[in-house]
């Protein structure tokens, strides 16, 4: 694989277009970048790109619409309270109506 620079930055790219009030997954990611075993990679992308705040990392989240990058951000629920502003419900860590908010950059690029 190329060196997770390049990669990290071709993670940046599809997740600024992620749209306010939607999210995706680490896979759809991977697998749209041609890289499909490379959800961890594009989770290592999002925990780097924190102090970036052009990247939209709250926006990505595993394939069950679980929370799972949260523990990255600062302060305990600042992830979900940045979903919650864009009109995302989350209970427990998760989001609900995963399926309705889902952005899937294969459609949509």
């Amino acid at each position: 694989m190329e060196n997770s620079g390049n990669f990290f930055e071709k993670v940046y790219e599809v997740a600024k277009q992620i749209p306010f009030g939607r999210v995706t997954s680490y896979g759809a990611i991977a697998k749209y970048l041609g890289t499909a075993k490379s959800a961890r990679m594009v989770g290592w992308a999002m925990n780097a790109s924190h102090n970036n705040v052009d990247i939209p990392a709250h926006r990505v989240v595993n394939r069950n619409g679980l929370l799972t990058g949260k523990f990255h951000f600062d302060g305990t629920n600042l992830m979900q309270q940045l979903l919650e502003s864009e009109g995302i419900v989350v209970k427990e860590n998760q989001i609900q109506n995963f399926n309705d908010v889902f952005w899937d950059p294969f459609k949509e690029l």
